[in-house]
């Protein structure tokens, strides 16, 4: 956890509106959010800090939603990666979750499913610091 101890998250999906939605829930709620809509910005940030939660979608331009969470657990394993997308088959959960993935949502999502994901993340993330 960062000097606040704000759990700091960090959102990845190709739609703004996405984004947007996202963070202004999770700043509610008292999150430090990063938003990116393309994936190559992300991929910079992840370089430059890590993250305690990644939200990231799956299909996007660029580097794909699986190479960018790939990554994300290469350089940070203790961050949680949730997935949303709107591509959902056992697939893509299947090989997430083999990725090492916290949660899979399918869009369209409840924000109130979103903000489940990352309570349990966090939760995750404190009993293994403790």
């Amino acid at each position: 956890m960062d000097t606040q101890n704000k759990t700091s998250i960090l959102v990845l999906d190709d739609e703004p509106i996405v984004c947007k939605r996202l963070r202004s829930a999770l700043e509610k709620r008292g999150y430090e959010v990063e938003t990116f809509f393309r994936s190559a910005d992300a991929f910079k940030r992840i370089t430059e800090r890590d993250f305690d939660i990644v939200i990231t979608d799956l299909k996007m331009e660029g580097l794909d939603g699986m190479a960018f969470l790939t990554e994300v657990k290469k350089r940070s394993p203790g961050t949680e990666v949730i997935v949303i997308t709107g591509f959902a088959t056992m697939e893509t959960a299947k090989e997430s979750f083999q990725k090492g993935v916290f949660d899979f949502l399918a869009k369209p999502f409840k924000l109130g499913e979103i903000q489940d994901a990352v309570e349990r993340a966090e939760r995750k993330i404190r009993e293994s610091r403790a």
